[in-house]
């Protein structure tokens, strides 16, 4: 690995590793508006959440690379206290590109990038009609850390009011892929919240798993297993019981299926598909395998079924590995 220490570096090289190893980062586009009615409209994606009650979000207008002078939404934002916060989409990602160019003071970036100004409710400057996610926010705070290149301004915002598009809700939750939000990377590398890039891990909010030191020993050595099958197997409650297991190995032998194809090749296409039930049926008929490979081959089987989140399956399938005789 590579050691450094900020003092030793120049500021553009600890701002790349900053940007390279945090992230993706969620993009605050900030509309604020001048004393002179003048809009203003950025993106800031040094941005996050902090707190629901009340609700508090904060971003950075930090200061100019080039030269430390303070940017138009710091200014804006010390003169009258308000801004509204929109989530950038994928749909609106090259405009939100054309409004960070850095104009000069005094230039409506909404005309810029051609995004659509609407009146806000609370406060003054305006919000953005093509954002599904609006915030009228109220500055609490403006924190400020140097005066150099890219010294941080951080203003600590509190929410007074949402704007959110009806369509991107889905059992009462915004879903990712309705809301397609992009986040930001480092250099040009942006990311797109959407489709196959989306993923769900059970939270262990109302149990508590039996932990990573709790799993067989077998499991852990196994090559076969990922840290994160690990991490899945160690968030169940408890270890299925031996009676379970065999009830389970019964259930599959009795299966019937007019589909199902005995055949060694036949496994790795019901591996390709992803049917654990096909592979592990197969493993229980065949008597030819020799009980190394077959402890293998049950492992590949208990991964699948992890890997299609159907945990206790998954961990009854791996406990089969460490059976003598089943």
């Amino acid at each position: 690995m590579k050691h450094i220490l900020p003092g030793e570096s120049t500021v553009p090289e600890i701002q790349r590793l900053l940007q390279g190893g945090i992230g993706p980062r969620p993009i605050a586009l900030v509309s604020t508006i001048s004393k002179d009615g003048i809009n203003n409209l950025t993106p800031f994606s040094f941005f996050n959440v902090f707190g629901a009650n009340p609700p508090i979000i904060a971003f950075s207008p930090s200061r100019r690379g080039r030269d430390g002078s303070l940017k138009d939404s710091y200014l804006n934002l010390m003169e009258n206290g308000e801004c509204v916060v929109q989530a950038v989409t994928y749909a609106m990602v090259e405009q939100i590109s054309l409004a960070s160019t850095e104009y000069p003071y005094g230039v409506d970036e909404f005309i810029k990038s051609g995004l659509t100004p609407i009146e806000s409710d609370l406060v003054k400057p305006k919000r953005v009609n093509e954002s599904p996610f609006q915030m009228e926010c109220k500055m609490i705070e403006m924190r400020s850390f140097g005066s150099g290149g890219t010294s941080a301004n951080i203003a600590i915002c509190e929410v007074i009011k949402f704007h959110v598009a009806e369509d991107i809700f889905v059992d009462g939750f915004i879903h990712p892929s309705r809301i397609d939000l992009v986040a930001r990377m480092s250099g040009d590398y942006y990311c797109r919240a959407f489709g196959d890039a989306i993923f769900e891990i059970e939270k262990p909010i109302l149990k508590k798993g039996i932990g990573f030191d709790q799993i067989p020993e077998f499991m852990r050595r196994s090559n076969v297993y990922s840290s994160n099958d690990l991490g899945k197997l160690g968030n169940i409650e408890s270890i299925p019981s031996v009676e379970s297991v065999t009830s389970y190995i019964n259930e599959v032998k009795a299966l019937s299926f007019n589909d199902f194809e005995f055949s060694y090749s036949a496994f790795f296409r019901y591996q390709r598909d992803k049917n654990y039930i096909f592979m592990l049926k197969y493993l229980l008929l065949d008597s030819e395998l020799n009980a190394k490979a077959k402890k293998h081959l049950i492992e590949q089987t208990a991964k699948i079924a992890l890997e299609s989140n159907q945990i206790e399956t998954g961990w009854k399938i791996a406990l089969l590995a460490g059976r003598e005789r089943w």
